[in-house]
Parts: C-alpha cells; structure tokens; sequence
C-alpha cells in the first residue's frame, strides 16, 4: 500500500468517527448547524404536543369527576329518604284500615285501641331503623339545648329546673335535634 492510500485511509476514519460522534448527542460547546436544530425542534414539538394532550385529557376527566359527583349528590338528596319512606308506608296503611274499622258497627273500642297500639309500635320500629330518637324529659334536669320551656310552674316537692310535664316530645336525628320537647319547668316557690 503507498503512502497516498494510507492517508486516505486514515482521514476516512477520522470522518467517519466525527460522524458517528454527531448523531450521539450535542456538544454544547460547538454550535449547531440547521439540520440539527430542527430536529431538536421538531422533538421540542412532539413532547409539547404530547403534554398538551395530557392536559386536555386530565381537564376532560376532572370535569366528568365533576359531573358525576354532582349527579349523585343530587341523587342522594333526592332519594336519601327512600328507605324510611318505604318504612313509614306500612304505618299509613295501618292507619288506613284503623280509620276504616270505626266505621263498622259493633267494632270493640278494645280491639281499635289495639290496632293503635300495634301502628304506633311499627312507627316507633321504623323510626329506630331510621336513627330517630324519642326525647321525653319527664323528671329531669331542664337542658336548653334539647328542651323548650313552654311555662314555669312553682313547685316545692321537685327541684327547681326540673321538667314537671312534657307536653310534646322531642326527636334527634343521628344526634341532632330536629325538634325539642315541649315542657313545663318547675321553679322554687315564691318566699312570702
């Protein structure tokens, strides 16, 4: 081989490695010819392209969150007294054939009373299902948060403060007062 063709050879070579070294990334210090820039540009693109997809898609699916969330909640307060309505329709029926029973002749008082005694069990068994609870203070302390003095009476033989008389009962729904007793509370008497 001459010497010509081993130089050659040789700065084919060094070509070939340069080459080799350019497609493996970017040398910061060198500056970059058009071809190279826009093929960075074009990777910029599609990465940003591919985000922006990922934000519209993550927007269309916080908003059907939304949406759904706001459908069932609806739905909740719409129907969330179904199982107590479906509690509450045995007692109507009751008091139905109960009404309906007074207008027969010879009906026995005794046997009415106790058809009323049976509807008001089945509605006190379908308010306990339904987390309504009775409050009857009869004897005990007056407690604002749950009782409504309608009147004081002077009493000697209680304690003052103390409920003489309900003359409506409350109820409390999981806890919370959905309606207060009506009461008479006692009061010491007047000194004379």
């Amino acid at each position: 081989m001459s010497e010509k063709e081993n130089i050659t050879d040789a700065s084919n070579e060094d070509m070939l490695s340069q080459d080799a070294g350019a497609g493996e990334g970017v040398n910061p210090g060198e500056p970059l010819d058009h071809v190279e820039l826009t093929a960075l540009l074009e990777d910029a693109r599609g990465k940003a392209d591919e985000h922006w997809d990922q934000v519209v898609r993550l927007q269309a699916e916080m908003d059907n969150l939304r949406k759904r969330s706001e459908r069932d909640l609806a739905n909740a307060h719409k129907f969330a007294l179904d199982s107590f309505a479906n509690e509450l329709l045995p007692v109507r029926d009751s008091l139905e054939m109960g009404l309906a029973a007074f207008d027969v002749e010879g009906a026995e008082t005794g046997t009415l009373k106790e058809g009323v005694e049976l509807t008001l069990q089945m509605l006190s068994t379908a308010m306990d299902k339904a987390a309504i609870k009775e409050v009857n203070p009869q004897d005990e302390r007056f407690d604002p948060a749950f009782h409504q003095a309608m009147s004081m009476q002077e009493r000697d033989d209680v304690e003052p403060n103390t409920v003489v008389t309900v003359v409506q009962k409350g109820y409390t729904l999981n806890g919370r007062l959905i309606r207060p007793a009506m009461v008479i509370v006692s009061k010491a008497p007047a000194a004379n």
